[in-house]
């Protein structure tokens, strides 16, 4: 039964990283722009097919690959926000909102046909290889995944507290109009945010690939992804990972121990119970916007 345990245990938790990268995505977005980004799982998914280009079409080195992927989400999540989302500006957050739901739509065509809709597998250094602690077994992705989540919420923490970018950043998120008037570029702040996201999302599409069967329906973790957002307060960045965390776990345990089909709800009932409880969410600080 321990053993049980801790095998579950480790697999949320790996697939909780995986959300709560999604996650950041739209925390991020969300407190720079006001925006809600319904195709951050898109571009998670965008990402992992551009990997998949670089490591098993074109047979590049692993990890000059990640670096090619990542450099390319970065210049495209510039391009959305350039290209649709700056014409958001002042217009009603559900308009920008319909807008990103339909950018997820597109994206998940434009997959289907470059890509095809067949499920396509990764190729990394680290997939298919076992590593146990007593009776349960743990894959090398997965400590991979948990590794990797916690390299990049280290170095996003430290790039938003010590870089004159990430406190511009962080001031633009706090007030715009205030930002701009003591010289912030806002509009390059808001590009970069969504650049910034983009790579975030292809780091997790990279991550997920050895797990999870590359396809254009993979970007519909984003949706889970929200509901962990909103669990752990969608203005909290450390929340979004705990978010994540809570509902990855919850989703093993419930799929061993709750009847057929309450893995896959297990997200929606602890978001429904946060939001009764708790409406800004677990870890929220609700703070006031500076002036």
């Amino acid at each position: 039964m321990t053993s049980e345990i801790l095998q579950l245990l480790i697999s949320g938790i790996s697939q909780g990283c995986l959300y709560g990268l999604v996650a950041l995505g739209f925390v991020l977005i969300y407190k720079a722009t006001e925006m809600v980004n319904f195709a951050q799982g898109e571009l998670m998914m965008l990402g992992a097919f551009v990997a998949y280009t670089f490591l098993d079409i074109l047979q590049w080195p692993f990890y000059w690959a990640v670096l090619a992927t990542i450099f390319v989400m970065a210049v495209f999540g510039v391009v959305i926000e350039r290209v649709f989302m700056r014409r958001m500006i002042g217009e009603p957050p559900f308009a920008a909102l319909m807008l990103t739901i339909g950018l997820g739509f597109l994206l998940r065509a434009v997959a289907g046909a470059i890509w095809g809709s067949d499920p396509r597998s990764i190729t990394t250094p680290y997939g298919g290889g076992i590593f146990s602690i007593g009776d349960a077994v743990l894959g090398y992705e997965n400590i991979a995944i948990v590794i990797g989540t916690a390299i990049l919420c280290l170095l996003l923490y430290l790039f938003l507290r010590y870089t004159r970018v990430g406190i511009a950043m962080q001031a633009a998120s706090q007030n715009q109009l205030a930002a701009y008037y003591v010289g912030i570029p806002v509009k390059r702040v808001f590009s970069l945010v969504w650049a910034i996201s983009a790579m975030i999302a292809a780091v997790a599409g990279i991550l997920i690939a050895p797990v999870s069967l590359v396809d254009p329906q993979l970007g519909f973790i984003g949706v889970k992804a929200f509901a962990a957002a909103i669990v752990g307060g969608f203005g909290s960045l450390p929340g979004a990972i705990i978010g994540g965390l809570i509902v990855g776990v919850a989703e093993q345990f419930a799929g061993l121990y709750l009847p057929p089909g309450f893995a896959d709800t297990s997200a929606y009932v602890i978001l429904l119970l946060v939001l009764i409880a708790r409406p800004e969410g677990l870890f929220s600080t609700m703070q006031k916007k500076k002036v």
